[in-house]
């Protein structure tokens, strides 16, 4: 306990973080604990796309059979290069945010001691290397099928400890999740880990200010609220309806009667929606012609559908009846 208390008292007095007990009264908003999560997280990845891009020319798969042990490997090192050194994150620092021991009794900051810190490090990355590896592990220890016991005791065994395996982990996730909800109700430790190791973030800086203006966050507010309300708003107009609308207003209604009086093979030789040479050809009761799949689908999407070409109300697709002719040579 005296090499820890001198540990934080050197950490306390090589950093500018706050020194008062009402400095450490500035509650931390819950956003930007999550934010920094978020941000830890992202940088995880981005190291990990960096380190997995100079074995790309390599073998496919060289990477896979090590992949949880590398990821793991990569978290260490950044904990060892930010919260080891610094005891904040990456994601903390760029929020101005670091961790305070809460075990300490006293009213001032105290940095984490190097046993939390290792302890942090450890539930961060240990539950999620053991999730990825528990499978292979079983194998290793002998208990599949070919192993140093019977197949009938190591099928048992296998699936005895599969299922204690399986408790542990619902166990877990229930009580992340009851972690959170109390996180949302008071603030503080958004992880679990951070809870068992006594870890809470607060502000590195004294006195901080948000320096984002009122009238932002009206700007904010209004376009969020316009874009929910367009959202909202676009799936209930029938774009097809008024597009058709607009080119008889601005064409002229005359367009789909000129259209009508021309040679009948004139206007049934494209589809009306997709513009091809129309299959299975259908009318819905306007002289335009449309492909059975295109109009039968469009109408199952669209109780109200009209003509693209004219606006009219369709119908019921009927099939496109010709009268040919045939006159022979004497």
């Amino acid at each position: 306990m005296g090499l820890v208390s001198e540990e934080n008292q050197k950490g306390t007095a090589g950093r500018s973080g706050p020194e008062s007990g009402d400095e450490l009264q500035t509650p931390v908003l819950r956003i930007s604990q999550l934010d920094a999560l978020e941000l830890d997280s992202a940088l995880e990845q981005l190291v990990w796309t960096q380190f997995s891009q100079c074995f790309q020319n390599c073998r496919p798969g060289l990477l896979t059979p090590l992949e949880p042990e590398l990821r793991a490997l990569l978290q260490l090192l950044l904990w060892r290069f930010t919260l080891f050194s610094s005891s904040a994150t990456v994601g903390q620092s760029l929020l101005s945010l670091h961790y305070h021991n809460t075990f300490s009794s006293s009213p001032r900051y105290r940095p984490l001691s190097r046993r939390q810190k290792l302890g942090l490090a450890l539930l961060t990355a240990g539950p999620r290397w053991l999730k990825e590896r528990s499978h292979s592990l079983l194998l290793c220890l002998g208990l599949n099928t070919g192993g140093p016991v019977s197949e009938r005791d190591s099928g048992l065994l296998q699936k005895g400890l599969r299922s204690c395996l399986n408790l542990i982990s619902c166990i877990a996730q229930l009580a992340s999740l009851i972690n959170f909800l109390v996180f949302l109700r008071k603030g503080c430790h958004p992880v679990l880990a951070e809870r068992i190791v006594g870890a809470q973030a607060v502000f590195t800086k004294p006195n901080v200010v948000r320096d984002i203006t009122y009238q932002y966050m009206n700007r904010e507010l209004l376009w969020h609220g316009f874009a929910e309300f367009l959202i909202f708003l676009l799936p209930l107009i029938n774009t097809r309806k008024l597009k058709a609308t607009v080119y008889s207003i601005v064409f002229g209604g005359g367009s789909a009667d000129g259209e009508g009086g021309r040679d009948v093979h004139g206007v049934w030789k494209e589809c009306g929606l997709c513009g091809e040479w129309p299959t299975m050809p259908h009318t819905v009761g306007c002289q335009h012609v449309f492909c059975y799949y295109c109009i039968k689908s469009h109408i199952i999407a669209d109780a109200c559908l009209t003509c693209p070409k004219c606006g009219a109300e369709a119908g019921q697709p009927e099939p496109v009846k010709i009268e040919v002719e045939m006159t022979g040579r004497q």
